[in-house]
């Protein structure tokens, strides 16, 4: 299997159909984290001014210590071929070391020292960020507020997402990671590769071509509620990079700028779509989902046509899809989902 080490966007993608897990670093962050590069910025990159969702933000010089906010930037540096010094730990789904499992093994194929991991439960974490002393901040798909992109810029640059926060399509943040870091050519090829191996699936899978999908969020904690993740939600717009569509029923439940939404259980019978998705803490939920007197009235669940994934690593995969991730999601969840659609 090709290397990261070779600068060719085939080679970083290839990475990603590696399992190999090493826990990365948990240490408190400090200086002594080496960056790391298998690549080169073009010559022509700098300076590079981004536009983003507060304003803009202009990067002098090639940055060589870049830390990352959110739960997909460290994929799109490393798809690059640049390791960050630092990243978010993966709380949910991740792996032992607050990674995950082809995040680390593309890290491996590097050479390279792992991340210091950093958790954002309270909010972007100031202060392990200012120990790193990046040169760059990458919060594309991020939940940001303008009061910690105020903070982190007096650290470094802050790239932050386009418009709305934890709503940035993965070939948006690829696309401005790849203006970030000087290697904009690279990430086209990062994306294209990614997205021929996106369509190559759906042609092998022709009953996704137009499927309609509601991915919701059904739990037994709250069976008076259906969440609805919305289209521009990135666990959804992958699914539409594959070729299926939002269900009529999903229009008008979420509000412009939300990722998610809500309507009453009493309204379950009216969530007509070829297909539901969802994800459950244990595979016991599903049962318990199927036979409420409310939510088993969701025409996709009564007619078997549903699918809820019950392994946060899975799930994880396709809530925050990278050019990392997606192959994993091809062999993991794809074939769920088709099997989903076509059970009827």
């Amino acid at each position: 299997m090709s290397s990261l080490l070779r600068t060719s966007a085939a080679a970083a993608l290839a990475l990603a159909a590696l399992t190999a897990c090493s826990t990365g670093s948990t240490t408190t962050a400090d200086a002594t984290v080496q960056p790391s590069a298998a690549t080169s910025a073009q010559a022509d990159a700098y300076p590079a001014t981004i536009e983003h969702a507060f304003g803009e933000t202009t990067i002098a010089e090639e940055p060589t210590r870049i830390a990352t906010l959110g739960w997909t930037d460290q994929d799109h540096a490393l798809a690059l071929g640049v390791v960050p010094v630092g990243a978010t730990r993966i709380t949910w789904g991740g792996n032992a070391g607050g990674s995950t499992d082809w995040f680390d093994a593309a890290v491996a194929e590097t050479d390279a020292e792992a991340p210091v991991r950093y958790d954002d439960a309270d909010g972007a974490p100031i202060d392990e960020i200012v120990q790193l002393e990046p040169d760059l901040i990458l919060a594309t798909n991020s939940g940001i507020t303008e009061a910690e992109y105020a903070k982190l810029t007096k650290i470094a640059p802050v790239v932050a997402y386009p418009e709305f926060p934890w709503t940035t399509p993965w070939q948006t943040s690829l696309d401005m990671v790849g203006q970030a870091l000087g290697r904009s050519d690279l990430a086209a090829e990062v994306t294209e590769e990614t997205e021929a191996q996106i369509a190559a699936t759906t042609a092998e899978n022709p009953v996704l071509e137009g499927a309609s999908l509601i991915y919701a969020y059904l739990t037994p904690a709250d069976l008076s509620t259906v969440g609805i993740y919305a289209p521009a939600d990135p666990r959804v717009s992958l699914l539409r990079d594959f070729g299926m569509v939002d269900a009529p029923a999903v229009e008008g439940t979420i509000e412009e700028g939300e990722f998610y939404g809500t309507v009453s259980a009493e309204q379950s019978s009216e969530l007509e779509s070829d297909v539901i998705i969802t994800w459950v803490e244990k595979a016991s939920d599903v049962e318990t989902i199927e036979g409420d007197k409310l939510l088993g009235k969701i025409p996709a669940i009564e007619s078997g046509n549903f699918y809820a994934e019950p392994d946060k690593s899975i799930a994880m995969a396709s809530t925050n899809p990278t050019p990392l991730s997606i192959p994993f999601v091809i062999d993991n969840v794809i074939p769920k989902v088709v099997e989903a659609v076509a059970a009827s």
